[in-house]
């Protein structure tokens, strides 16, 4: 099972395909945070998944969020990926799946490395998860509408795949 919604995001340090390390604490405090965990860099799925977040990124970024792309590929293929693609987010390396394990990204089918996406906002508590292997998109969306209700600027609309959930912590 995942983690919870409204539990503290488990910290973590990973290398990064820019060069260094990204720690989850640094970020918590000044920016609300995407999370998308992705199966394998250049897979079919996981290029338009990447591709999507890269085209919305701008969004995310004037959304006040950093995103984050985790897989447990090795960093020159994450650095490949991303230069191939031309992909602004960084993409962490989870060579071990131990940070997987904390946030409980599953397999499916038990093979295919889980693809999931959290939202992690800026006082560090998980704000929306969302699961599909293979409505890829639907990661962004969600991932947007999530953080333009936590910024205050839209609510949260259900939708067929998942009904509102998230209360707005400015006005709580």
């Amino acid at each position: 099972m995942s983690l919870p919604i409204g539990e503290r995001a488990p910290d973590f340090t990973l290398p990064s395909s820019r060069g260094g390390e990204v720690t989850l604490s640094k970020l918590i405090g000044q920016k609300n945070v995407v999370l998308f965990f992705y199966p394998l860099d250049d897979s079919p799925g996981c290029t338009v998944e990447a591709c999507a977040f890269r085209d919305a990124y701008e969004e995310f970024v004037e959304a006040g969020a950093e995103v984050l792309g985790i897989s447990s590929g090795e960093l020159y293929e994450h650095h490949y990926f991303a230069r191939k693609h031309a992909l602004p987010m960084q993409l962490l390396s989870d060579a071990r799946g131990q940070v997987r394990r904390l946030y409980g990204v599953k397999a499916t089918l038990g093979i295919l490395p889980g693809r999931e996406t959290f939202i992690v906002d800026k006082q560090g508590i998980v704000r929306h998860v969302f699961r599909s292997q293979l409505r890829v998109r639907q990661h962004i969306h969600e991932a947007l509408a999530i953080l333009r209700a936590l910024d205050g600027r839209a609510t949260i609309e259900a939708t067929a795949a998942r009904p509102a959930i998230l209360p707005n912590p400015r006005t709580e």
